[in-house]
Formats: C-alpha cells, sequence, structure tokens
C-alpha cells in the first residue's frame, strides 16, 4: 500500500524508454535524494513501451517500496506524452519532471525545491554545458531555441528542456490544455506564473544510447514551430507576394524588350521552364507548410486520448485514475 498521498509533497516524474543499463546507478542516486527530502516524496516511473529488461526492474521496486509508482504504457507514444502521462499521476504539490539518462542530475532537484520555496511557480534547469554531445548536435540546439525565440510570441527559456518543477497550480492549469502534438517547455512558458532558473552543467549519459536522434529532434522543433507560432505561415504569405512581384518585373521586362524588337530576345522554352519550375516548386512549398498546419486539427478534431495505460503499479486502490481526469488523458488501465 502506498503512503497516504495527503503526505506527498514532491512527485519526481521520468519517463523511461530502454534505459535498462543506467537504473542501477539512476535507482541508488534517486534513494539518495528521497533520503534527504523531509517531506514525503513520490517516484512515477512512465515506461514508454520498453523493450529491455527495465520494466521487470521498476515493476519489481513499485511493488515492494511505497516511494515508486510505476505506469506502463502499450507502446511507444513519445517523450512528450510519456512526461504528461506522469503528470496526471501526480500527488505532489510539486512535480519534478527529469529524465532518466542521469543526464538531469538528481542533486539538482534540491535547488529547484529550495526555488520553489521561495515562491516561485515554475523553477526550469538551465545547461550551461551539454557534456558528451557533438558538436553538430549542440550547435543545433543552439540554433533551434534561438530561431524558437525569434519565431514565437512568447519567451521560451533558451538552452532548457523539460528538467523543471512546476507548483501544483501550474501542474492544474497544464491540464486543461488538451493538444495532442505537444511541446511541454512551451506550453509551461506561455502559461505565465512565476518563473525563475537554475543552472547546472549537464552531464553525459551514465550507459545507453540517446533517445533523442535528429529525426525525433527534428520532429520535436518542428511541434514546437507550428505549435507556437503563425510565423510559417506568414513567411508562406510573404514568399508567394516575392515570387509574384518577381514574376511581373520579369514579364514587364519581356515585354519591353518584344517591344524595342531587342534581336537578343530568342524565343525558346528555357525561361518559360525555368519560371514554371521555380513557381511550381514555391508552390508546393507553401501548400506543404499550410499542409502542415491542417494535419495537426485533423489530429485535434478525432479526440483520441493522449496514451493508453497497460500497468499500473504502487498507487493507493482510491487514488483518482487518470481517466477521471480532463478528456485529454482518458486512457484505459488494463491491469493494476
Amino acid at each position: 500500500m502506498a503512503a497516504d498521498s495527503r503526505a506527498i509533497s514532491y512527485s519526481i516524474v521520468i519517463p523511461v524508454y530502454n534505459e535498462e543499463a543506467v537504473l542501477p546507478v539512476l535507482l541508488r542516486r534517486l534513494d539518495l535524494l528521497l533520503a534527504r527530502l523531509q517531506e514525503g516524496a513520490e517516484v512515477i516511473f512512465v515506461d514508454d513501451g520498453s523493450r529491455d529488461s527495465g520494466p521487470i526492474v521498476l515493476q519489481a521496486l513499485a511493488k515492494r517500496d511505497p516511494r515508486f509508482r510505476y505506469i506502463g504504457l502499450s507502446r511507444n507514444f513519445g517523450h512528450q506524452i510519456a512526461i504528461t502521462a506522469g503528470m496526471d499521476a501526480a500527488q505532489g504539490e510539486a512535480i519534478i519532471v527529469m529524465d532518466a539518462d542521469l543526464q538531469d542530475p538528481p542533486e539538482v532537484v534540491d535547488e529547484l525545491i529550495a526555488k520553489w520555496r521561495e515562491g516561485y511557480d515554475v523553477v526550469y534547469a538551465r545547461r550551461l554545458s551539454r557534456a558528451g554531445e557533438s558538436r553538430f548536435k549542440r550547435a543545433t540546439a543552439h540554433l533551434f531555441y534561438r530561431v524558437l525565440g525569434g519565431m514565437s510570441s512568447i519567451p521560451i527559456p533558451a538552452d532548457v528542456g523539460d528538467f523543471r518543477l512546476i507548483d501544483r497550480k501550474v501542474l492544474e492549469a497544464l491540464r486543461q490544455m488538451p493538444e495532442r502534438d505537444r511541446f511541454v517547455r512551451g506550453m509551461i512558458a506561455w502559461l505565465g506564473f512565476r518563473q525563475t532558473e537554475v543552472a547546472f552543467h549537464r552531464l553525459a549519459r551514465s550507459a545507453g544510447e540517446t533517445k533523442y536522434p535528429l529525426l525525433k529532434m527534428a520532429r520535436l522543433a518542428m511541434n514546437a514551430a507550428l505549435g507556437f507560432s503563425d510565423t510559417p505561415l506568414r513567411l508562406a504569405i510573404w514568399c508567394g507576394l516575392a515570387v509574384s512581384g518577381l514574376a511581373l518585373l520579369y514579364g514587364g521586362w519581356v515585354m519591353v524588350l518584344w517591344m524595342s524588337n531587342d534581336p537578343h530576345l530568342v524565343a525558346g522554352w528555357s525561361s518559360t521552364i525555368v519560371i514554371m519550375s521555380l513557381l511550381c516548386g514555391i508552390n508546393m512549398l507553401m501548400t506543404g507548410i499550410v499542409g502542415l498546419y491542417v494535419g495537426r486539427i485533423h489530429a485535434e478534431v478525432k479526440r483520441r486520448p493522449l496514451y493508453v495505460v497497460q500497468t499500473r503499479l504502487g498507487f493507493e486502490s482510491g487514488q483518482a485514475m487518470p481517466d477521471q481526469l480532463p478528456a485529454k488523458a482518458a486512457i484505459h488501465a488494463v491491469h493494476e
């Protein structure tokens, strides 16, 4: 039986996907963290469809230690959805989100809590350095945050991931945001509240491989750009106007040459083909941008649940299930 939910002050949400290699070290450091906390705390592991032996270890832990909970999703729904599933089940007054790979050091949680106790509602961890990452990834990450900051209508902190602490009232507000293509750090920034930062040096992975390769990073960047800015649509309009203007200028220049009987004006297909190819390419690009927004609308109107829970361990029988939360979190627990 889990501890009384009223005694829980801190909920630590950790999404897990094929992290069996790092679990022994992670669990030792979490145990030290929980021992330092004076108030009650829970650790919620969200298994995002792992295919290794990690779920076996975490399920056994949730059965024997009332401080740990386990949520097993029915398949891999993605990192941002896994974070959402864990926060939906959190009982604490302060919710801390961190990754399982130990690049987010559990020791920094003490600093996050200290800032929260000063009265801040959101305390995010800003990376001073990124050990173990290639120069290309550091450069693209730097570019991503700067471009997103310039495009977005709200200030989104640079060099900040999902490692953060949020107050209970921030979580309740976040639950009212039902979008499917989620960029959680941007959603929290949009909410406002009183926010501050704690700086830390991000370490290299202790073991295993990154779960955010280039393709997934690109997808996350696209969700951020489309979810928090209409700049791509505005860009499509201005590009269309620019191409149309150039076409008119070129047409006027050709007409002047024709009226002056310029001998260099050679009738042929080359210029026509070049111009048509350019216009068709621009048109396809702009249509694709609009299509991305339409696709997101289509995904939203289907109203499917964000995630499906297959296994749920370590929670009290009387605790509200996530399917009693807003519609966005409607799930089906297969067994507990």
